[in-house]
């Protein structure tokens, strides 16, 4: 329940006319509470695949979809909608960010069918985008004390990293004692809630009239994005159009994103500030921050599958032994500022992302067999040395750009945080799509059409192994190792990423954060820290 105070302070918008008189920290705690529901909805399906997949049949690549289309619309569409923001006001688009978000989790409840849970999922990731920038924005214009808007912006980061954190173990909690549907009902009377009180209390903003907005940059960037993930996926499967036509989807994808970054070098006013990746410690904490969330995001979904489907733990059991990931990325984000200040920012990033590898390996030593202190070991190692080498990253990013473009740097850092997100569970999913089905051969006993259902995913061989008949157990013993395998695959290129990143990171980074003595380059311009 959402508790506003009123009667403390008057919020103003700079040009704007006296608004009500209420609380900046009520507002707080209506931004955060929004900004909760859209991180938390980015991880809380993890938990609820083998139940999802039960009931609605997804195919390997839809499944993929269904995970993955909120953080690759979140991605492009953060900018654009920051961006109209800027130019119309923030408010606007928060109340009706709280509608598209409650009627697309509505609609995510009772969907019928995968295509129809896919659609209900684009359209969250519009609401969430519609939200997200405009929360940070808002808490900049009603925090105008220096010291105050710290502590807002502290909390705000915090809540955003704890939703995220927490969302397989409210999946869990809603899918083992209710259905999988409401890890997305929850959200209606959240924002019941949230929407007269957001009526009443957020101010307004001035628009920003002489600020042109670029439609076809905000086109690009959202079909570039999404038909990169889509020849991804389909390349791994070949279901759809066939992996010839995927390929083609997959060029035409990254010629459009090569043309927005062209178009954005020569707009007087880009959507995104791309002339920022001039400096090389922000183009290389951009780049830590994207491989980071890529190995994180992707990775806690296979393995929410193997505790279930492998170890065969419920959904609630799963989710508790992911709690030690969850307690050691909330440890990690409180140690990295003091960490950072005893070892340097190329230490700290490169150390993170060393313990995040060092953390995973021993997972390609895992079968079907029964490992929880190794796996709570591992969780904790991987959770704190992500968070770690993520806040230190972000440090860098925006010190390294000019005050005046600060705006522009934490919209790219926002950016990569779903773009890490989005690609992370395409690429992992489609390697471990094409690893899997063929690791799994034929089944004595078993139908060549279940056979080949069994072959999308290990969530959907679960399902179909109670039609098989006495050749039900081996179907699934089949199936498990089949999945060991797939994953075995992703570790590995997660592993290689994350040392890649932390080489790059030893060789760009400077040793000490910007505006600290021993800095290497400093910018003319630094941003608050």
């Amino acid at each position: 329940m959402i508790m506003v105070s009123v009667g403390s302070v008057t919020v103003r918008a700079a040009g704007a006319l006296r608004e009500p008189r209420v609380s900046r920290w009520s507002v707080l705690v209506l931004l955060c509470s929004s900004l909760l529901l859209i991180a938390v909805d980015a991880t809380v399906l993890h938990i609820a695949v083998p139940a999802l997949t039960a009931a609605l049949e997804p195919s390997s690549v839809q499944l993929l979809w269904i995970i993955d289309v909120y953080s690759l619309v979140v991605a492009p569409l953060l900018v654009t909608f920051g961006t109209l923001g800027d130019r119309y006001g923030r408010r606007p688009f928060v109340l009706g960010g709280y509608v598209v978000f409650g009627l697309a989790s509505l609609a995510a409840a009772f969907a019928a069918t995968p295509l129809g849970l896919i659609v209900s999922r684009a359209f969250l990731g519009v609401g969430g985008a519609m939200i997200m920038p405009a929360t940070l924005s808002i808490i900049r214009q009603v925090f105008t004390d220096r010291r105050e808007r710290a502590v807002a912006l502290g909390v705000w980061s915090a809540v955003a990293a704890a939703g995220a954190a927490v969302g397989p173990l409210i999946g869990g909690v809603l899918v083992e004692h209710l259905w999988w549907g409401a890890v997305f009902l929850i959200n209606v009377p959240l924002l019941l809630v949230a929407l007269p009180f957001a009526v009443r209390i957020l101010p307004a903003s001035p628009g920003r009239a002489d600020h042109p907005w670029d439609a076809l940059s905000a086109a690009l960037s959202t079909l570039g994005i999404l038909s990169v993930a889509f020849g991804l996926k389909e390349a791994g499967s070949g279901h759809t159009l066939g992996r010839g036509p995927a390929l083609v989807v997959l060029v035409a994808g990254a010629a459009l994103l090569a043309w927005f970054v062209l178009r954005q070098r020569r707009l007087a006013f880009p959507l995104l500030d791309i002339g920022l990746f001039g400096q090389r410690g922000f183009a290389a904490g951009v780049g830590c921050v994207v491989l980071a969330v890529f190995a994180l995001v992707g990775l806690e979904l296979m393995l929410a599958q193997y505790l279930q489907l492998v170890l065969g733990l419920s959904p609630l059991e799963a989710a508790v032994r992911m709690l030690p990931l969850m307690v050691a990325a909330v440890a990690g984000g409180l140690a990295a500022a003091h960490v950072l200040g005893r070892i340097g920012l190329r230490a700290t990033v490169g150390g993170g992302l060393a313990l995040t590898a060092l953390s995973l390996a021993p997972v390609l030593t895992w079968g079907t067999e029964q490992h929880p202190l190794m796996l709570a070991a591992c969780f904790a190692g991987i959770g704190f040395g992500v968070e770690v080498a993520l806040l230190a990253a972000s440090d860098t990013i925006m010190a390294s750009a000019p005050e005046s473009r600060a705006g522009g740097a934490a919209a790219i850092e926002e950016t990569a945080y779903e773009l890490g997100a989005g690609l992370g569970i395409a690429v992992l999913g489609t390697i471990t799509t094409i690893v899997y089905a063929p690791s799994l051969g034929t089944v004595p006993g078993v139908p060549s059409g279940l056979m080949a259902q069994a072959r999308e995913s290990l969530a959907a061989a679960a399902h179909v192994a109670g039609k098989a008949g006495g050749a039900g157990d081996a179907l699934l013993a089949a199936a498990r190792a089949a999945f060991v395998t797939a994953l075995h695959s992703t570790v590995v290129v997660s592993v290689a990423l994350l040392a890649l990143t932390a080489l790059a990171v030893a060789l760009l980074l400077p040793r000490h954060p910007a505006g600290e003595p021993g800095t290497e380059t400093p910018a003319p311009e630094r941003a608050d820290a």
